[in-house]
């Protein structure tokens, strides 16, 4: 190749890296556009919903899925208007706990925004769940994929008049709950649980420790499957006993009750009803009830708290 021949070819390969360069770089502005308008809208939407709680526990197996959607009927039971953002999206459970059909799916208008499912108590359910064409299909996403799908779920879903919107979080202190705690201005705070046993107080611990280190408020902590009780009154504690009362006394946390272990729990999570509604006279029915009207009493006392720091 001639010299002249091989200036011609460095002077094209320069014009187009430019030009490549210059569309990237129109690319990133578009795509850096596009995030701030959804960061707007998440925003402005969270803003109008007065209490925002995200359930956690670094530990998985613990009933994360089973505290957030009997929650939300309880809370709906109480004549709120309540809404659950399944974040779990390698496994979203909430659609089947509250008896929503995964065929249903989520429908969404002509400017975009999607439509919320609504289950027999009247809570609305937004869960990726409720978008895969069957309910064995794996959703195999990276972080980044994670914390585009939230902030996407939260500013273009339709939250008109809901009151408490409850976030199922998977385990883990990563990208899901990062996400949930960086992008929702003024986020209430966390609602952890547990289960008695040595391993789960000891991985609990580190979304206590994750919570103080982000600063978010922890509301509560709730330890499931504290105790079974026979028959006879006898009572047995199969994981052990007193590992959510140990963490909110080191913590500081509020200590709101124990869930003993009942097979009618389960069949109602299988069956998508609740079965505090559905068996009120169990013992696991009238804690739960007292759990959530407690629970109820400490967000109106963190909000009397948030107002009074506003007007200081």
């Amino acid at each position: 190749m001639s010299e002249l021949s091989f200036r011609i070819k460095n002077e094209e390969f320069k014009e187009k890296s430019s030009k490549n360069a210059a569309y990237d770089y129109k690319e990133q502005a578009q795509r850096m556009r596009a995030l701030q308008d959804e960061q707007r809208k998440v925003v402005e939407k969270m803003k109008k919903i007065p209490y925002k709680i995200a359930i956690l526990s670094s530990k998985g197996g613990v009933g994360k899925s089973f505290v957030t959607s009997n929650l939300a009927i309880a809370l709906s039971s109480l004549g709120k208007n309540v809404a659950v953002l399944d974040a779990d999206f390698h496994g979203p459970s909430i659609p089947k706990m509250l008896g929503i059909e995964l065929s249903k799916g989520l429908l969404a208008r002509d400017d975009g925004s999607i439509i919320p499912a609504v289950s027999r108590h009247g809570v609305k359910v937004v869960s990726v769940g409720l978008m895969l064409p069957t309910e064995d299909t794996p959703v195999i996403w990276r972080g980044s994929i994670k914390t585009t799908a939230i902030r996407q779920l939260l500013a273009y879903t339709d939250w008109e008049g809901i009151e408490y919107l409850l976030i199922d979080l998977p385990p883990g202190t990563g990208d899901e709950q990062l996400t949930i705690a960086q992008i929702i201005p003024n986020l209430t705070g966390f609602l952890m649980v547990t289960i008695p046993s040595e391993i789960s107080k000891y991985v609990v611990k580190k979304a206590a420790n994750f919570a103080q280190k982000i600063n978010v408020p922890i509301l509560g902590i709730i330890e499931n499957m504290s105790y079974f009780k026979c028959d006879d009154g006898k009572i047995y504690y199969i994981f052990g006993k007193g590992a959510a009362e140990e963490i909110s006394k080191e913590y500081n946390i509020t200590f709101l009750g124990k869930i003993p272990i009942d097979p009618k729990i389960r069949e109602s999570n299988d069956n998508g009803i609740a079965f505090f509604i559905d068996y009120p006279e169990l013992e696991a029915s009238k804690i739960f009830m007292d759990i959530s009207k407690k629970f109820l009493e400490v967000l109106e006392k963190a909000n009397k708290k948030e107002e009074n720091n506003l007007q200081k």
